[in-house]
Formats: structure tokens, C-alpha cells, sequence
């Protein structure tokens, strides 16, 4: 049975769906069961970068960048990606050349035991792609929905504001 869409045609077989997605630049397609959330696909297919916290959408570890906009995959059905673009932490950079927002988190501290921090770039990827020059209540808001039990967020909007002047070629507030 297949279901035409505005995003390509949906294909369900066997009580499975099939759907095309683009993961980190690279098209995909993947077999999901109908309910199946897309944290859940995520992790399945390798990109355990998408952390499993609360399961509920109050967290924000599990957070992705659907078509350039922070989604909490614990909340969407994996079928809702089709035909569209998914970016996961494991799509921003490399332990070797790394994202200047990753080195940036370095850089200021703002990486403790980690388990926020996927969310947090990416919603700081998000924030800096639509506002290059954002001040602190900007940066605050955008990581608004990412929890995290060993800071104080100091450390973490320094390094979304850092990471914008790497952004803009090492600009000086």
C-alpha cells in the first residue's frame, strides 16, 4: 500500500512503513513501525548522539534539527521525518575537525558530563543559522528546552555567544 504525499509517496508493507529521509547530508531510507518515534529510528540506525532522557519532551537530549529547526525526536512519529532532512550531532562535526559551535562549548567549559550537550549545539546551530549576531536573552531562549544538571547554563551561553563570533570570522563584542 502506498500513500502519496507532498514529500514523496509513503509505503507501508508487512505492518512496517517505509520512509525516505535525509540523515546528515546522506538519503535514507528506513523501515519503521508505524507508531515508532523518530529518537527511537535514530538510535536503531546508529546515531546514538540522539540521547534517550526523559522520554516525555521536557529535556531536550533528544533534540534534532528537522529541515534546520530543533525537534524533540521523542515527540514525533519517525514517519513525519519523510521527506524531509534530519541533522543529528553526529552530522555537525568530527572529533577531529570539529563544528566551530562544538569547539566553542570546549573552549568555554561548557561541556561537563555531556549528556545535554547534543541538544544543546544543535539548538544553538539553529538559533546562530537564523540569527548570526544574537545577544544573551536570545541565546538563553533558544536553549530554553535543553535541561542540564551540572551547570548553571553560564558556561553554555558563553559558548553559543562564542560561537557566533567564530561564526562571523572572530568578531569581538
Amino acid at each position: 500500500m502506498a500513500k502519496k504525499s507532498g514529500r514523496g509517496t509513503l509505503t507501508a508493507e508487512k505492518g512496517e512503513l517505509e520512509i525516505r529521509v535525509e540523515i546528515n547530508g546522506r538519503p535514507r531510507c528506513l523501515r519503521v513501525a508505524p507508531g515508532e518515534y523518530l529518537l527511537d529510528a535514530l538510535r536503531r540506525e546508529g546515531y546514538k548522539g540522539v540521547k534517550k532522557g526523559c522520554d516525555n519532551g521536557d529535556c531536550g537530549t533528544c533534540t534534532v534539527l528537522l529541515d534546520g529547526k530543533p525537534v524533540l525526536s521523542c515527540m514525533m512519529f519517525a514517519a513525519q521525518a519523510h521527506g524531509r532532512k534530519v541533522t543529528t550531532i553526529e552530522g555537525l562535526g568530527t572529533p577531529s575537525q570539529p563544528h566551530p559551535i562544538q569547539q566553542a562549548f570546549v573552549e568555554a567549559g561548557a561541556v561537563q558530563c555531556g549528556f545535554c550537550i547534543p541538544g544543546m549545539v544543535l539548538a544553538t546551530k539553529a538559533l546562530l543559522d537564523e540569527n548570526p549576531d544574537p545577544d544573551e536573552a536570545a541565546v538563553r531562549r533558544a536553549l530554553d528546552g535543553n535541561l542540564c544538571r551540572c551547570t548553571g547554563y553560564v558556561k553554555q551561553v558563553e559558548a553559543a555567544l562564542l560561537a557566533a563570533r567564530k561564526l562571523q570570522g572572530g568578531k569581538q563584542p
